[in-house]
């Protein structure tokens, strides 16, 4: 039952909202050691005593789908960087006697497709020492090269329903077909890759910073990653490869599909299941049931559904390709995309795949934006740093406003055809 608007419980609900996406702009609050998922569980629990809620109606908000899916997807990324695929493959790729401009086209084509299948973040932590150790011994700038490979794990992770957390979320609560959704997304993904190369080869700056060397490195780079593990990687990639299956050609539920993957992964005689397990990502996870529980009571107040009815009086409507691209970015780049997301879902009118598509693409898009817009961007800024490389906020402005810009224009133009 909704609250009535006088009361204190309604009033509290709405502080305790405002000050967990206060958090989540902020990534944390002033002066308390919090981050954003502590932000959300304490505004869960909040909002729990304050209104009363019996806890099985709290964990009734929850997706479980969701949370089930992704943290599935947790373990198997886990497998394969415990197996030290990523690291392989950006070796291999940076042994290839490919050119400045060739070799930037290879990484972001392996960061993006490796994205859509596994976590744009895990991606990037594997990838960047590699990538920035290739770029130092080649004589490389190796800012593009990081940028590239941040920009193209946000834009592959879009092409499918599993790329990222944010998708999962979308395709759980829309209950969207997964080969429709790749159906609809490959094209604006593939196009936004080629922007980004297009960009980081040829635009403005492109050639800053040490000169190009051609040619392969003999052993490319030497870094403390787990070593790679042929029969651990190859199990990790059957059981992904079984789970695309199952995910574009069965109705199976792709959350009891995706936790029966993690099962199989989970019973190894070289990985320890505490290693795996202690790979997840728990504080992510604490994240999405929180905001369940704390949007959950927001929604109880009446307060959402007034502001998206007098968003609809002023012309704005959120079914509106238009529209949905504007808010959505914005929303995207103040509370980050998870947070947006659940915030627009239940209000996307009356066809809701193609909505959904379309604000998978741009919450993920926009994370393109600013550094502190994807996670994604922040662990490559984190890892580069540990290399002694500066990757500050306004070098990854120059690359990440003209690209997003770029691709969410050709995002709308797609769906307004």
């Amino acid at each position: 039952m909704p609250f009535a608007p006088s009361t204190p419980a309604h009033w509290g609900v709405v502080a305790v909202f405002a000050t967990v996406y206060l958090g989540m702009f902020l990534g944390g609050l002033p002066r308390l050691k919090l981050d954003r998922s502590g932000v959300a569980l304490l505004g869960a629990i909040a909002v729990i005593a304050l209104t009363g809620m019996p806890l099985e109606d709290a964990a009734r908000s929850v997706d479980l789908p969701t949370i089930v899916l992704l943290f599935a997807f947790m373990v198997v990324s886990a497998q394969m960087r415990l197996g030290g695929f990523y690291t392989e493959v950006t070796r291999r790729v940076g042994a290839m006697p490919l050119s400045r401009a060739g070799l930037l086209a290879a990484l972001i084509a392996v960061s993006g497709a490796l994205s859509a299948i596994f976590s744009n973040d895990i991606v990037c932590l594997a990838m960047t020492p590699v990538v920035a150790r290739l770029c130092l011994q080649r004589g490389l700038n190796p800012i593009p090269f990081l940028i590239g490979l941040a920009c193209a794990a946000n834009i592959g992770s879009a092409a499918t329903l599993i790329g990222n957390p944010q998708n999962m979320l979308i395709g759980s609560v829309l209950q969207l077909h997964f080969a429709d959704h790749a159906r609809q997304a490959l094209a604006p993904v593939g196009v936004s890759l080629a922007l980004l190369w297009l960009w980081l080869a040829y635009g403005p700056g492109a050639r800053a910073g040490a000169p190009e060397t051609a040619g392969p490195v003999a052993t490319p780079v030497s870094t403390d990653d787990e070593l790679f593990n042929r029969w651990q990687t190859a199990k990790g990639l059957v059981v992904a490869a079984v789970l695309m299956v199952v995910f574009l050609f069965t109705d199976w539920p792709r959350d009891v599909a995706a936790l029966v993957g993690a099962g199989v992964l989970l019973l190894s005689r070289r990985f320890h299941s505490a290693d795996v397990i202690g790979s997840v990502d728990w504080p992510l996870l604490l994240l999405f049931i929180g905001l369940f529980v704390v949007n959950h009571a927001f929604e109880q107040t009446g307060l959402s559904a007034q502001a998206v009815a007098w968003l609809a009086t002023q012309g704005v409507h959120l079914s509106d390709p238009g529209a949905l691209v504007v808010v959505g970015v914005l929303l995207s780049n103040l509370v980050s995309n998870v947070p947006a997301v659940m915030l627009m879902l239940p209000h996307l009118g009356a066809d809701p795949q193609q909505a959904g598509v379309l604000l998978a693409l741009v919450s993920t898009f926009a994370g393109n934006l600013l550094l502190v817009g994807s996670i994604a961007n922040l662990i490559v800024a984190d890892l580069a740093a540990k290399e002694g490389i500066v990757l500050d906020w306004k070098r990854h402005l120059l690359t990440g406003l003209p690209v997003t810009l770029l691709s969410l224009g050709m995002v709308w133009a797609w769906f307004s055809l």
